[in-house]
């Protein structure tokens, strides 16, 4: 499920990104991704790709990860995200969530940390 007002566009610096061409209030749920799991092994293999910066880690123990199809790897990383992503193990699905008001024309970001507010500095910038 993709909202039909979703747009990807460029996000200055940043690449693309995904934008909305019509106002969403809080609570509007976006997009409902579906994934394709790789275990452990195919995880390491993934992680010396240009895909290492576009999978999420997955299940209980974060040992395997997953592509997400859709726009669902488009989104941009921010500290005061406007949308949360919510992971559905046993549907292997990721739901987009708004958890602000957006206006049109607007970015869409989501936390890489997982908590829309958390501030732990992300992989990117770690290093």
């Amino acid at each position: 499920m993709l909202l039909p007002c979703l747009t990807i566009a460029p996000s200055g610096d940043r690449g693309r990104g995904v934008f909305t061409t019509e106002p969403l209030a809080s609570g509007t749920i976006i997009e409902i991704s579906p994934v394709l799991v790789l275990d452990p092994e195919e995880r390491a293999h993934a992680e010396k790709t240009m895909l290492f910066d576009y999978i999420f880690e997955w299940g209980d123990d974060y040992k395997s990860a997953c592509v997400a199809l859709g726009y669902l790897s488009m989104y941009n990383h921010s500290y005061s995200a406007n949308c949360l992503y919510e992971m559905d193990y046993e549907s292997e699905t990721i739901r987009i969530t708004t958890v602000k008001d957006v206006a049109a024309g607007e970015e869409l970001f989501i936390n890489y940390n997982a908590d829309p507010d958390e501030t732990k500095p992300i992989w990117f910038e770690a290093k």
